[in-house]
């Protein structure tokens, strides 16, 4: 009979994601889901996507559906050319990767470059996908400290300078779970620390695209294209269920990503590229982004404006330009874990802030809140639920006035 002795060692260093299994739990009918970074479907641009499957087919025909280039379909990595040139990205097509999402990305850096034991610095907290997307390969993760404008370069700098470190993994644009976004001084800092050190940063972007206030920032990738593997998605502005994920690295970590790309799936759905560049080079983007946008900034609005209403004064939040979550610290002494199991009991579920720190108890007093999947009123209701159960909760903190 099988049992654990016939898998591998690096089963031990997997798990089911948090998040998932929350989902799992909160599926039931009546309950207000704030835990899931999913966009909404009504952001998904289903008015035009017959029309761009009409165009597919006259356009590529069968070519759409036969095998293809492990690197990409050739038309969607010349569209998104186009799309990372308004970034100030400047890429040849034949310089960008596709892949089944940006999750694929993330793994096949791990396969590439963390021996087990090696050290991966990132941000604390750091998106929770990253962490299980690495772990297999058995890194230590150094933790870097963060504020509310994220990463501290100096932090960072200490860290390089009295660690070998493989690599750095930080989200700049609206970052899971926090939502900050790093100021442009710190972004020339951190490519400074980078070139100085000689190490790799692997800058995740899947959020930047979702901006509702102030100016877009330079990708680090700009600062220094030598140093940067740049990740980007279009699961947020198109629909995620297609799996289109890219990126640009250094030519020797983008030839030993195809190589064990090539190991795990050949390459990425050939037709759900060539919708991505039709999506692209039709102007499709261009114009059902702002759509996106009008959907999500006033839920953001909603969210912040009853959390400032009905949450007790002992929290406090980020409040962020764009993107798709709040991030909250509770006062000391409070497990949210415990607390999202009384908030699910009244039908509202949020995400315990401990799940995305690499060190284990991290983030006990934190949590993360979603405000894309809910309307305006919704989440009006569920944020006076939370407001409820947090003073509840703090009242079984022992002398949680005044902390020892």
């Amino acid at each position: 009979m099988l049992n654990e002795s016939h898998l591998a060692h690096r089963t031990r260093h997997m798990g089911a994601s948090a998040i998932r299994e929350i989902l799992k739990v909160v599926s039931r009918p009546g309950m207000i889901s704030l835990a899931g970074g999913i966009p909404a479907p009504e952001s998904f641009p289903m008015d035009i996507l017959q029309d761009i499957i009409d165009t597919v087919m006259r356009k590529y025909g069968s070519r759409a559906f036969q095998y293809d280039l492990t690197e990409g379909f050739l038309p969607l990595r010349e569209a998104l050319v186009g799309y990372l040139a308004a970034k100030g990205i400047d890429a040849a097509a034949d310089k960008i990767l596709i892949t089944s999402g940006s999750q694929g990305i993330l793994d096949g850096l791990g396969k590439i470059l963390i021996t087990p034991g090696d050290r991966v610095a990132v941000e604390a907290p750091t998106y929770l996908g990253a962490l299980q997307a690495f772990a297999p390969y058995a890194p230590r993760y150094v933790q870097i400290d963060t504020d509310d404008q994220g990463m501290l370069p100096d932090a960072l700098e200490q860290a390089l300078s009295t660690q070998s470190i493989k690599f750095v993994y930080l989200v700049a644009n609206f970052q899971n779970p926090t939502g900050r976004t790093l100021p442009m001084q710190r972004r020339r800092a951190i490519a400074d620390i980078i070139r100085r050190h000689d190490t790799l940063l692997v800058e995740d972007d899947p959020y930047g695209d979702l901006r509702y206030r102030g100016t877009p920032l330079s990708p680090i990738n700009v600062l220094a294209p030598d140093q940067v593997v740049y990740i980007s998605t279009l699961s947020k502005v198109l629909a995620p269920g297609l799996r289109i994920g890219f990126c640009l690295a250094p030519a020797l970590i983008r030839r030993w990503l195809v190589l064990a790309k090539q190991g795990v799936d050949l390459h990425t759905s050939t037709f759900n590229q060539a919708l991505a560049a039709e999506y692209l080079y039709g102007g499709h983007l261009d114009r059902h982004l702002p759509r996106i946008i009008a959907l999500y900034r006033p839920r953001q609005h909603a969210i912040l404006e009853a959390m400032q209403r009905f949450f007790p004064s002992e929290f406090s939040w980020s409040r962020p330009d764009g993107g798709m979550f709040v991030w909250v610290q509770g006062p000391s002494g409070m497990d949210m874990k415990i607390v999202n199991q009384q908030a699910i009991a009244r039908n509202v579920a949020f995400v315990p802030g401990t799940f995305f720190f690499a060190r284990p108890g991290d983030g006990r007093e934190t949590l993360r809140l979603n405000y894309t999947m809910a309307d305006e009123s919704t989440l009006y209701r569920a944020i006076k639920v939370l407001g409820d159960v947090f003073r509840e909760a703090m009242a079984q903190i022992p002398d949680w006035r005044h902390p020892v």
